[in-house]
């Protein structure tokens, strides 16, 4: 059975830094790309980063560039999401996900995805 569970989420000040983790199971973890995506409430679920299966390449959305760095350990079956300089437009609910292969923000290409972890930015 393959598992995500994502990790990391909570209250933090306008300004300030999470560090967002996925830990994977029951796949062969260097086959898959991982996206990082993230809802709010009312709002669809959107990508926030993908990095590929090796962490040659790596998506960021616009809206995150310059704040959040995604990164991954093979070893040990793990994706972290560093973000940094936090706003209050970053609350959500992020989700991590695994597609086979291909680096894409395409939510249906994804076949894997973990429970949610929730970030929650105060002004």
């Amino acid at each position: 059975e393959v598992q995500l569970q994502a990790s990391g989420g909570g209250l933090v000040q306008a300004g300030g830094s999470l560090r967002l983790s996925c830990a994977a199971s029951g796949l062969t973890f260097d086959d898959y790309a991982i996206g990082w995506f993230r809802q709010a409430p009312g709002k669809e679920r959107e990508a926030v980063s993908c990095i590929s299966s090796r962490g040659h390449s790596t998506y960021l959305a616009d809206s995150v560039k310059g704040r959040f760095t995604a990164s991954r350990d093979n070893a040990k079956n793990a994706v972290n999401l560093q973000m940094n300089n936090l706003k209050p437009e970053d609350t959500a609910v992020y989700y991590c996900a695994a597609v086979y292969a291909v680096l894409t923000v395409v939510t249906g290409d994804y076949s894997y995805w973990g429970q949610g972890t929730l970030v929650t930015v105060s002004s």
